[in-house]
Parts: structure tokens; C-alpha cells; sequence
């Protein structure tokens, strides 16, 4: 069972996970992943994610294909659950921000 989380409470919901993988595409369509510590700051149309990414592959993907997904692993609280967040990114030099359009908790594996 996958339980959709607000975006209204996902800064909230955000703050309760460790670390996540940010999901991007490259040139070559195939999916590229980095492992990133987010915080949430305030931004234009309410809460956004954002990352120092270092300014590599992953900035140049979402630059280009601003549709990502960030996928935050189980732990501890979660019951097995991964917290999925789809999102449209900005990118301002080693800064990724990901404005949320959807989150979801992702049923556990069986």
C-alpha cells in the first residue's frame, strides 16, 4: 500500500529522513543517481528541496530535463517504507532546488 504525504506536510515529513537520492536523466537517456543531504527553504510558491550537488552531471541532467525524483530509503520510523518525491528543478551553479508536484510513501517491499 502506498500512502500519498500532502505537499503542505512533506517539509515536515522531509525532516524526518537522512539522507536521498536525487534521480536525473542524461543526454543518453539513462538515468543517473547521487546520493544528497537535503534541507527544505522557503521558495517562490512555498517549500522547496534543495541541494549543493557539486555542480557535476546531476546539475547538468536537471538543467537540461528539469523533471526529477527524489527517493529517500527506508529507515528506522518508516516501516520499510521509501518516501518518493516527483519534482521540476532549478539549478544555480553547484545549487539544485526541486519544487515537490507529488510525494508518496512507497509500500515496503514484499
Amino acid at each position: 500500500m502506498s500512502i500519498e504525504v500532502p505537499l503542505e506536510e512533506l517539509a515536515d515529513e522531509i525532516g524526518r529522513w537522512g539522507f536521498c537520492y536525487l534521480l536525473s536523466v542524461s543526454d543518453g537517456d539513462r538515468t543517473h543517481l547521487l546520493a544528497l543531504h537535503p534541507r527544505t527553504v522557503d521558495g517562490d510558491g512555498g517549500k522547496i528541496v534543495r541541494f549543493d550537488a557539486g555542480g557535476g552531471r546531476a546539475c547538468r541532467n536537471a538543467a537540461a530535463r528539469p523533471n526529477v525524483t527524489l527517493v529517500f530509503p527506508p529507515v528506522a520510523h518508516s516501516e520499510g517504507m521509501s518516501l518518493v518525491v516527483d519534482g521540476t528543478a532549478t539549478v544555480d551553479g553547484s545549487l539544485v532546488d526541486v519544487a515537490p508536484t507529488w510525494a508518496v510513501l512507497h509500500r515496503a517491499a514484499p
